[in-house]
């Protein structure tokens, strides 16, 4: 019999993707309305978050390339600013797998910032490495709508989209996934059309990650991806990390009553198709993100009940909480010292 409470605390957990509020972002360390908050996270062992940037899509234009860019500063300015100690917590920002290991064994919190949607990158790639040198460890290349670098799984109408703008990645999204690799931050390919991201999986040097998306197989939607695309990642190394976005989990009409069960389904799914080194957790929680069991941060150890109950052992739950995502850290930090020397 396992303790799943004590396997749960024991268990270095991370959550590959979680917005915050903009532009009026409530104090994390204080009674929140947020579905992730430091006082959540402690209560519910969930000791690593990577908090996005997120950037809405717009017009491919200078001006508004110009306000995404400002926008994903400021954001990471407020991101940053969570790594602080209040009221008995202490969170410490982190931007390397030993960073993020360090701070599970000094028992405090960790904030990883990462960027959603490469909009923010507008057509300059030398903000690729100031974004780095702010802690950034992954960029999502796209989020609904076309942007510069690459084709949207979900084209944008009211943006004038056609469904597909660049077959795919556009020649800056292929430079752009070069200096990603360069600087060592992540390819986040959730959202990415499925051309785009057939494309970066062979383009990148280093493994990409889903951090937010589900299987294809179980339910048909266009953020999801295909026994094609998992099998893709399985060949590359790569990850995709399960989300609690009730759309993605159960068909349209089903999602109301989506729990942890159906969350783990998919999980079982991924993991049968292409092997638990590719398989992750994420939550996309205050984006949307929040399913029954998983409302909100405190109640993570009901995720490590129900890999439990089926089954799963103690290496096998660590590393669907975060060894795999360490992994693949590590391996574009590995791309990153090959580049430079």
């Amino acid at each position: 019999m396992i303790d799943a409470a004590a396997l749960h605390r024991a268990t270095l957990t991370l959550d590959s993707h979680i917005d915050i509020p903009w532009p009026h972002s409530p104090d994390p360390f204080g009674p929140t309305m947020r579905h992730v908050d430091m006082p959540k996270m402690a209560a519910g062992g969930l000791d690593v978050g990577c908090f996005a940037a997120f950037v809405p899509q717009g017009p491919r234009t200078p001006a508004d390339c110009a306000d995404a860019t400002a926008r994903a500063f400021a954001m990471l300015t407020t991101i940053r600013g969570m790594g602080a100690s209040r009221l008995g917590l202490t969170a410490r920002v982190c931007s390397t797998a030993g960073e993020i290991e360090a701070a599970k064994q000094d028992g405090v919190l960790a904030v990883v910032p990462a960027i959603e949607n490469g909009h923010a990158i507008g057509q300059d790639l030398g903000l690729i490495a100031r974004f780095r040198a702010l802690g950034v460890i992954y960029i999502t290349i796209t989020h609904n709508g076309h942007n510069l670098l690459s084709d949207s799984a979900n084209p944008r109408r009211d943006l004038g989209d056609s469904e597909t703008l660049h077959g795919g990645l556009s020649p800056l999204g292929r430079e752009a996934v070069a200096e990603m690799n360069r600087v060592g931050i992540l390819v986040d390919i959730s959202h990415m059309s499925r051309q785009a991201m057939l494309q970066a999986v062979q383009l990148s040097r280093a493994p990409v990650v889903a951090t937010h998306s589900c299987a294809s197989a179980l339910c048909d939607h266009p953020r999801n991806l295909d026994d094609m695309q998992l099998d893709a990642l399985r060949d590359t190394e790569g990850l995709v990390q399960i989300t609690a976005m009730p759309p993605f989990l159960r068909p349209k009409g089903r999602a109301d009553d989506t729990g942890v069960a159906a969350f783990c389904d998919h999980v079982d799914y991924v993991v049968k198709r292409i092997g638990l080194a590719h398989c992750g957790i994420s939550s996309d929680f205050d984006g949307g993100g929040a399913i029954k069991g998983w409302r909100d941060a405190s109640e993570s150890p009901n995720i490590t009940a129900e890999l439990v109950r089926r089954g799963y052992g103690h290496a096998e739950i660590a590393a669907l909480w975060g060894g795999n995502f360490l992994r693949v850290m590590r391996a574009a930090e590995r791309v990153k010292e090959d580049v430079l020397f």
